[in-house]
């Protein structure tokens, strides 16, 4: 078989398709998980609509906080600590190790590292020049590691 390589600026649905199957066959047969589960905690207005929320996906034994977004009427008032705790608890309920999440410099860092987050990993310079993206996570057995070696 002969392989060349095109661009395609301007790729569709079924060319992410294309290149994201073999990889996941290869990741189940390299880790033995299959699929994610997706779950979203919505906040809604008096009319019902979405207003903000979390996204997050569970693969494995980690829980990737994918969208959090709190309405900027109500920052401040603990809505987005409120989504983090119910977030963690499900994790928790669900046997995950941790949360993961990324997140940038013009963002909520100092938000996540309240709530117990650690950096992991750092680009800087993401999006642009200035600014960087950062990589975070908090680990229930670390959180377990830590109560153990506390003193009375």
């Amino acid at each position: 078989m002969d392989l060349r390589i095109e661009i395609n600026e301007t790729p569709q649905e079924v060319d992410y398709q294309a290149i994201l199957a073999p990889l996941r066959e290869y990741n189940q047969a390299q880790t033995g998980l299959i699929g994610t589960e997706k779950f979203a905690f919505l906040i809604k207005d008096d009319a019902g609509a979405t207003q903000g929320g979390l996204y997050a996906k569970i693969s494995g034994q980690w829980l990737f906080v994918e969208l959090l977004v709190v309405p900027e009427v109500a920052r401040g008032q603990g809505l987005g600590a409120k989504l983090m705790n119910k977030v963690e608890a499900l994790a928790r309920e669900k046997g995950c190790q941790g949360i993961w999440l990324d997140t940038f410099s013009f963002q909520a860092p100092d938000f996540y590292r309240r709530l117990g987050f650690s950096i992991f990993g750092e680009l800087k310079d993401y999006p642009v020049a200035g600014y960087n993206r950062f990589f975070m996570q908090k680990r229930f057995d670390l959180d377990e590691h830590n109560a153990s070696h506390t003193q009375p």
